[in-house]
């Protein structure tokens, strides 16, 4: 019979293993399948997936190997070590705890109403570099996204006047509908797989999805807490 100490190992490998399984079925919510190695193959586009990709293949013939060979109840023949181990379970923590929408939004937001000054936008870019800016109505609802490409744009095309009085300049006058950007709420708590899996939606529709808002609750009545961009995303990855 093997040690308790044998028998403990293997039996953490596959708890862990079948908690990153159950976090992958979670993940992929519109599969057809719950085999474990097309889980993975189905969501490369996944940032966790793409860092742990070669440990987990590895991890399902390691578990292959265990489960198949298991002679009783509690005796194993395959034996995994326990660097393997307390690798397999921190990394079925981050699966079961990946990153929210807020831990990687840019924050903080500066929004504006569509009837305030284009002056007070100016002095934000100046102050703190920021290019994104939520605009929103009186009836205190998301109207759309203004970006400083916008106002260089607005600008270079009134340049010829004699002068431009910026204090006098409402925001609502930059608005263009040629060039309004695709943006979406959610909610501070929604996941990164949540996240990768509607600019993958995007990109399916050969849209560009300009940023995602996150919101207490995702909703485009509620005030912004951060603004996500791809770039957010690639730097979330690097950060694994």
């Amino acid at each position: 019979m093997g040690t308790n100490t044998e028998i403990n190992l293997s039996e953490r490998f596959e708890a862990a293993f079948n908690r990153i399984h159950k976090a992958l079925k979670q993940s992929a919510k519109k599969a057809r399948t719950d085999k474990f190695y097309k889980l993975i193959e189905i969501q490369k586009n996944h940032s966790l997936i793409r860092l742990y990709e070669d440990d987990l293949y590895q991890f399902a013939k390691l578990r292959n190997a265990i489960v198949h060979e298991k002679i009783e109840l509690d005796y194993y023949i395959a034996e995994p070590h326990l660097e393997t181990v307390e690798r397999i379970e921190r990394i079925a923590e981050h699966f079961e705890k990946p990153k929210s929408a807020l831990s990687i939004a840019a924050t903080p937001v500066f929004y504006f109403y569509e009837d305030g000054k284009l002056s007070d936008v100016l002095a934000i870019i100046n102050k703190f570099s920021h290019s994104q800016f939520p605009i929103y109505n009186r009836k205190e609802e998301y109207s759309w996204l203004l970006t400083s490409a916008d106002i260089v744009k607005w600008m270079a095309e009134h340049f010829t006047e004699e002068t431009i009085q910026l204090k006098k300049v409402q925001i609502k006058e930059l608005f263009n509908k040629k060039s309004k950007h695709q943006i979406t709420f959610v909610s501070k708590d929604t996941s990164i797989f949540d996240l990768e899996d509607l600019f993958e939606e995007y990109r399916s529709k050969n849209e560009k999805l300009e940023g995602i808002i996150v919101t207490e609750k995702g909703k485009p009545s509620e005030k912004p807490k951060g603004i996500i961009t791809a770039w957010d995303l690639l730097e979330a990855d690097a950060e694994n």
